[in-house]
Formats: C-alpha cells, structure tokens, sequence
C-alpha cells in the first residue's frame, strides 16, 4: 500500500533547500517521490508504505531544517 504524507518544513527559502531536502528524503528506503515547496514551507513525500515520522524528522534535520510536523 503506498502512502503519501505532507510535512510542514521551517527553514526553506529556496530551490537550493528544496534540493538539499529531497536528497536527504530520496534516500530513505520505500520512498518514491517528493516534493519540496519553499514558498508553502511543505515537502511531500510519497512511498511504497507509510515512514516513520522520526526517521522523516531525522532526515530533514540532516538537510539543516526543522520538521514541525504533518500538515493538516
């Protein structure tokens, strides 16, 4: 079952964060897309089965953000 979750991400204020975070993303295993929006401070990230909020959170902080949380 594939899963696809947005996150609200501080910190993005441009293509370069929104490069660096899908890096750090992609690489986790199960996940097939994402998607960073600077602007909306977003990063959707869509995978084969649901990830693990902490592993998404220790992930990001890896790119130099903070993961504030699943977006409503």
């Amino acid at each position: 079952m594939s899963s696809t979750i947005t996150y609200t991400v501080t910190g993005m204020s441009c293509g370069h964060c929104e490069s660096a975070i899908s890096k750090e993303l992609s690489v986790l295993t199960g996940v097939t897309e994402v998607a960073a929006d600077a602007k909306a401070g977003t990063v959707t990230v869509s995978s084969h089965a649901p990830l693990d909020d902490e592993q998404v959170r220790a992930a990001v902080d890896e790119a130099g953000y903070e993961l504030v949380g699943r977006s409503a």
